[in-house]
């Protein structure tokens, strides 16, 4: 018979049965051998993100940071005994003075330890928020389940986050819609396929940003306004240790509920949930800053685009440096990183879409991390994406001749159907005007592709006897301006009926420069 080979290798064939490789691992760590207990434990060595260590706002950093979040959570506990205390239970105003007196009275060291031991973040913060209110002790946490604190918290930094984010979008809006207004009469290239088509204005093309910024800020406005609050709901969403608390009044655990949204600044709270908030709350959230982000890659693609045509270019320091080997070079590095953030905002969707679609019954856990992750990421991003997207709005640098030269180059080609039109008024057949033109046309075209000269169509048709009823016309055929259509009077309308009422709420936060660090 062959002998059953040992369920681990020799060396645990000793262990106690209380021992396994676990509680071994833990002891070697504790060791002075051990690898963990030699690495260095200054923060250079440890991992920082740059969505906050590089990149993000204060106010948005500290919107996610520890003390926000802990602190909410003390809040939400001082609510919900002032809203019990006010329906009858027994809690003292000392007690909630209490509370409120060491709301951020927080000792993270002990919250950490505290977790360590119990494995669970919110008791481990009810056993630290205790230890300095020992008269509320026995009242912290009374007929609540982690989600009242943990999803309640998520919803305040989320719509606070809201808060941040939309006078930064506005005031991007506002800085594309006056450099629109600047420049709505300037005739440029406008492209499809990125190859030259009709032309357009620099206005007008600002405008087609602003266009998408306003629909952001319409999302991200309705994403924060549809924000409800969990509210005070128990476990399983059923509220039945609230029914138990106040013996049976059901009234009193509506009221309940009402009061403490009302104390949390939300208008309307979740009738129907299960432990948590639908987790479809995060999906809308995060599907109006992803569109965002989709909104910034295109326009910092377009000045990417522009600025290599010479036409355009963002902002660029005194002592910028473009690159360590090329000094010349001025890259659009703000825009660059929009781009390069922007992707990691667009992607982030995924997460909040997946996990609402695993919610098992009423709740699992497997959420958790991944949103502690996402929703601050996604937040984090929008914030530095704004910031820089301001920068470069209050800086963009126009070249005209650089874009009269290109228009030039492209022009006479665009207006060969008007040179068409203009002959036939004079009396020439239609078809036969046209096949004198194309001639001409790929001629210069040859020049053009082939000698790499310039776009002589225009000498050609001067130098053409066919064309001699129109040579006085040929100047006034050849004015940009003609062939712009009514751009700066769509400019005009659209800033007037659109940009102006959208910015009209935040008339008050438009002020400000933004000034980037890195």
């Amino acid at each position: 018979m062959s002998q059953r080979r040992p369920r681990y290798p020799d060396s645990h064939r000793s262990l106690r049965p209380e021992q396994n490789l676990y509680t071994m691992k833990k002891m070697a760590e504790t060791t002075s051998e051990s690898p963990r207990a030699e690495t260095p434990t200054s923060d250079y060595f440890k991992y920082k993100t740059p969505l906050t260590s590089r990149y993000a706002s204060v106010a948005m950093a500290n919107n996610f940071g520890d003390m926000k979040k802990f602190s909410t959570w003390r809040q939400l506990w001082v609510w919900l005994a002032k809203a019990e205390k006010m329906l009858g239970l027994d809690i003292t105003d000392e007690q909630i003075r209490e509370m409120e007196e060491n709301i951020k009275n927080i000792d993270f060291e002990r919250a950490a330890e505290e977790e360590k031991r119990v494995r669970h973040d919110v008791m481990a913060h009810v056993h630290t928020f205790a230890a300095c209110c020992p008269k509320a002790a026995p009242i912290i946490h009374l007929g609540a389940t982690s989600a009242y604190v943990g999803d309640n918290t998520d919803l305040i930094i989320m719509r606070d986050a809201f808060e941040i984010l939309l006078p930064k979008l506005a005031r991007c809006i506002q800085r594309f819609a006056v450099f629109a207004d600047e420049h709505k009469f300037l005739p440029c290239l406008a492209y499809t396929h990125l190859q030259p088509a009709q032309l357009t204005t620099v206005g007008k093309r600002a405008c087609i940003w602003v266009q998408d910024l306003l629909m952001d800020l319409r999302n991200i406005g309705r994403a924060k306004d549809d924000l409800r609050f969990r509210g005070v709901k128990g476990t399983t969403g059923t509220q039945a240790s609230f029914l138990a608390l106040f013996d049976g009044q059901e009234e009193k655990v509506e009221i309940l509920d009402k009061l403490v949204t009302e104390m949390a600044g939300f208008k309307q709270y979740f009738l129907i949930c299960g432990q948590t908030y639908t987790r479809k709350v995060d999906i809308d959230c995060l599907s109006a800053l992803a569109s965002l982000g989709a909104s910034v890659h295109k326009i910092c693609t377009d000045i990417r685009l522009l600025a290599s045509f010479k036409e355009l270019e963002e902002p660029f320091e005194k002592e910028q440096i473009g690159s360590s080997a090329m000094p010349y070079k001025r890259n659009p590095m703000r825009s660059e990183r929009c781009c390069s953030l922007a992707r990691h905002l667009m992607c982030l969707i995924q997460d909040p879409l997946m996990t609402a679609s695993v919610q098992w019954m009423e709740r699992t856990l497997d959420d958790s991390a991944n949103r502690r992750i996402c929703l601050a990421e996604a937040f984090l991003t929008a914030d530095i994406l704004l910031g820089t997207l301001q920068n470069i709005s209050e800086g963009l640098v126009v070249y005209p001749k650089v874009i009269e030269k290109r228009l030039k180059q492209e022009l006479p080609f665009m207006a060969t159907e008007n040179i068409i039109i203009a002959m036939v008024k004079a009396g020439a057949n239609r078809q036969e005007c046209h096949e004198q033109i194309r001639v001409l046309a790929q001629a210069a075209g040859m020049v053009v592709k082939q000698q790499g000269g310039d776009n002589d169509l225009v000498e050609r048709i001067k130098s053409s006897q066919y064309f001699a009823p129109i040579h006085s016309q040929i100047h006034r055929i050849m004015d940009p301006s003609t062939f712009i259509g009514r751009a700066p009077q769509q400019v005009t309308k659209f800033i007037q009926t659109e940009v102006t009422p959208a910015l009209q709420p935040f008339a008050s936060k438009l002020e400000g420069i933004s000034e980037l660090e890195l």
